[in-house]
């Protein structure tokens, strides 16, 4: 399979998210082709400032494993993660990393050194008007 097709359910996962009044980003994880872990932003929802996409599917993803090594995975999200998800991505281990919409405000994959130093592969704007459009659409909704 490749990155669009990844992205299109990442992208799956975002509407859910803005279906529920959350901001849409979806997330999911693949191990040798193979989904093991997808979700949503769930913070409105549930509350709770850690409930992103990206980390609650890093726990699904490990669950699964039984590991929180998630070696030889990727990572698709609809927006470039936070410094807590980019935190997470990094300990558990994940080697690439491929990402729709760039997040001005909280991104932190661009700049962080790690990911050069540890040769993590960074694949960046795929598909990015449509998650764009929807985030924008999210947004203008909230100021209406």
């Amino acid at each position: 399979m490749n990155d669009n097709i990844y992205m299109d359910l990442a992208y799956k996962q975002a509407k859910k998210a803005y279906k529920k009044g959350d901001v849409p980003v979806g997330c999911i994880i693949v191990k040798n082709n193979k989904v093991i872990a997808k979700a949503y932003n769930k913070k409105e929802k549930r509350q709770m400032v850690t409930e992103h996409a990206e980390i609650l599917a890093i726990q699904k993803a490990s669950k699964k494993l039984k590991t929180w090594h998630l070696d030889d995975c990727t990572l698709y999200t609809t927006m470039e993660p936070c410094m807590m998800c980019t935190g997470a991505i990094i300990q558990s281990r994940i080697n690439k990393i491929v990402y729709s919409v760039s997040n001005e405000n909280f991104g932190n994959i661009e700049n962080n050194n790690y990911f050069k130093k540890n040769k993590i592969e960074i694949i960046k704007h795929i598909q990015k008007e449509k998650n764009l459009k929807l985030l924008q659409q999210f947004f203008q909704n909230k100021r209406n």
